[in-house]
């Protein structure tokens, strides 16, 4: 008798979970079909296609890296939320889902980065050692990264740091994490390779350098998606003439991170 009761209770309480669930998922169903026939979701299905936008692989060669771009997908459902609170179509307004490359820096990270991807229509100065350049960068504001190790990593600074401490590397990343603004890049030499590989970091060697003699010969050289090492030895004036150079050939000055990162910014 007992049994039977707990096996009617049991089935009555099933019954009312599937009533339930049910309930849910045709609830979903026809918000879903109200959604697609809302006059703001109609347009972002129409444009969908055409506003979409193809990655970008990675190009490898022996043991060097270009990195890829990913590409852009709409998300419909996002965008029409976003639209719907200001209530109104708007191009805009559309968000998009970043959609990796078949072909990826991110699957291939044993490989050297010589230049980011030129299709950036950017160039990146990493600084190595040079207090004047970095002063002059901070005060003009231009986002460029430079080389530190424990000793001259800062808590506050508009620069993007790279941890270059052969002494004290897994000391210095602690600090970059403490600020939330390790990039896991390695500009990578004979005396880091090793650890840089263990970590699993970015591997990056600069495909061009900027010392105190050879101006007239690097601002010939300048490309979309050069790497720039700022050397120790290297002048403010000199630095202030390549920069007008890359202005002039239409080129943007990003952070290293930015310029090598597969990430399409197109969609922000």
């Amino acid at each position: 008798m007992i049994l039977v009761i707990s096996l009617k209770k049991f089935y009555k309480y099933f019954g009312m979970i599937a009533i339930m669930l049910f309930s849910f998922y045709y609830t979903e169903k026809i918000a879903l079909f109200m959604r697609k026939k809302d006059p703001i979701y109609e347009s972002i299905e129409v444009i969908k296609e055409d506003s979409n936008i193809n990655y970008v692989n990675a190009e490898i060669k022996d043991e060097k890296i270009i990195p890829g771009i990913n590409g852009l997908s709409v998300n419909t459902e996002k965008s029409f939320q976003k639209m719907k609170s200001f209530g109104a179509f708007n191009k805009y307004y559309l968000i998009f889902d970043q959609i990796k490359p078949e072909i990826s820096l991110e699957d291939n990270k044993d490989k050297i980065i010589t230049e980011g991807n030129s299709k950036k229509k950017s160039i990146s100065f990493v600084v190595s050692s040079n207090k004047e350049i970095e002063n002059y960068l901070k005060e003009a504001k231009i986002k460029a990264s430079t080389l530190i190790d424990k000793d001259s990593f800062e808590k506050t600074t508009n620069l993007e740091q790279i941890n270059n401490d052969n002494k004290y590397f897994k000391e210095t990343d602690s600090l970059l994490n403490s600020i939330n603004q390790n990039k896991n890049i390695c500009i990578y030499n004979t005396f880091n390779a090793e650890i840089c590989k263990k970590e699993k970091k970015y591997l990056v060697k600069p495909n061009l350098e900027l010392n105190g003699t050879n101006i007239a010969n690097i601002k010939s050289k300048i490309a979309s998606g050069s790497i720039i090492l700022i050397s120790s030895s290297a002048k403010v004036e000199d630095l202030k003439l390549l920069i007008k150079q890359i202005e002039y050939k239409g080129l943007k000055i990003i952070p290293l991170s930015e310029l090598i990162f597969e990430q399409n910014n197109l969609g922000q």
